[in-house]
């Protein structure tokens, strides 16, 4: 799917942190997306990222969306 935003997504998406908690070596980020599709449909999705960083360098990375909805509006005609 990731390969695929490029292209359907042509004008950039933007993603805007709504929401931030660190705590000891995980940090989660709360965001939400908004975006114009190739096609000329409105996209707009909700995410959670989840950061594990140790020395000052992220180890692992994790994220979370409505991945229907993104099929829905961003692969499906």
């Amino acid at each position: 799917m990731a390969k695929g935003i490029v292209s359907a997504m042509p004008k950039g998406m933007r993603v805007t942190p709504t929401g931030l908690t660190a705590e000891g070596d995980r940090v989660a980020v709360e965001a939400e997306s908004s975006g114009e599709t190739a096609t000329g449909r409105t996209y707009n999705n909700q995410y959670h990222f989840l950061f594990e960083v140790r020395d000052g360098k992220i180890q692992a990375a994790r994220e979370y969306l409505d991945t229907l909805y993104a099929k829905e509006v961003l692969l499906d005609p």
